[in-house]
């Protein structure tokens, strides 16, 4: 009997969901990067306390660097009822408090800067994407991939 990918049991992809309250921006990257840095190992997933875009600079940062997000959708928590993962992290402070517990073997909270609050130009507000995206990189590797 063979077991289906994401079932939880032996031979599954551990499953890892990121939490964000809009699920717009770092969730979203963070989902995108784990599968671009280790989907084979991984399944990844990301949700909010909320539903609402994913963010135009996201997807541009993101493409950037080879990684295309921008048929990802935001999604809430309520579309995992049910679920389990093995990692559960949060991305930012009001998710942390925000979003529902979701049983997992690690609950994890990364604190990154919100992007998508920062003034400027496009270039100014482009370049905090790309920063937040490269923070989220280097966790992803440190603490999921190398940690493993």
């Amino acid at each position: 009997m063979t077991e289906q990918a994401g079932a939880p049991g032996a031979g599954a992809l551990p499953r890892v969901l990121f939490l964000c309250v809009h699920n717009s921006a770092r969730s979203q990257m963070a989902e995108g990067l784990l599968r671009t840095i280790a989907g084979y190992r991984f399944e990844a997933f990301s949700a909010g306390a909320e539903a609402t875009e994913v963010r135009p600079l996201a997807i541009r940062a993101m493409a950037e660097v080879g990684i295309d997000i921008s048929g990802q959708r935001s999604k809430t928590v309520q579309e995992f009822d049910g679920q389990s993962f093995d990692y559960v992290v949060t991305v930012c402070d009001d998710a942390k408090e925000a979003c529902p517990y979701f049983p997992g073997d690690r609950q994890l909270h990364w604190s990154f800067d919100d992007p998508s609050a920062a003034d400027g130009t496009e270039e100014v507000r482009l370049e905090v994407y790309r920063r937040v995206r490269d923070q989220i990189a280097s966790r992803i590797r440190r603490e999921l991939v190398e940690g493993r």
